[in-house]
């Protein structure tokens, strides 16, 4: 029981529900913005649904809606959320210099020691 209390209890599980309860949510605040832009695109160009497309039977309709609400939701997703937060990062980010940690240090010094130690 005591192993079962650690796996539940252990950070990363934790973490991870916390995430996915999170992406759950924005999933749900984006999936309403790509509602509002798709519902602009229809007042600009009419009703944003393709699904009458029907060339030789084939319902292509279906697939080039999907396809539009995906490339819209890409864009939302990248322009509202990946932008700023790479800004966001930039901006307020501590700026640490990247250190390898000790044993890729000692590696990297080895072998610098061996090519000069073949070039003599």
């Amino acid at each position: 029981m005591s192993r079962f209390k650690k796996f539940v209890m252990h950070g990363n599980l934790v973490e991870i529900a916390v995430a996915f309860v999170m992406a759950a949510a924005f999933g749900l605040v984006v999936k309403a913005f790509v509602d509002i832009i798709m519902s602009l695109i229809g007042k600009i160009g009419g009703q944003p649904d393709f699904n009458s497309i029907k060339p030789g039977g084939v319902p292509l309709g279906a697939f080039i809606t999907a396809l539009v609400a995906f490339i819209v939701l890409a864009a939302v997703v990248y322009f509202f959320v990946v932008k700023p937060y790479e800004f966001a990062k930039e901006r307020y980010g501590a700026a640490q210099q990247e250190t390898p940690p000790a044993d890729v240090a000692l590696l990297t010094e080895i072998r610098d020691l061996l090519v000069r130690r073949e070039g003599l």
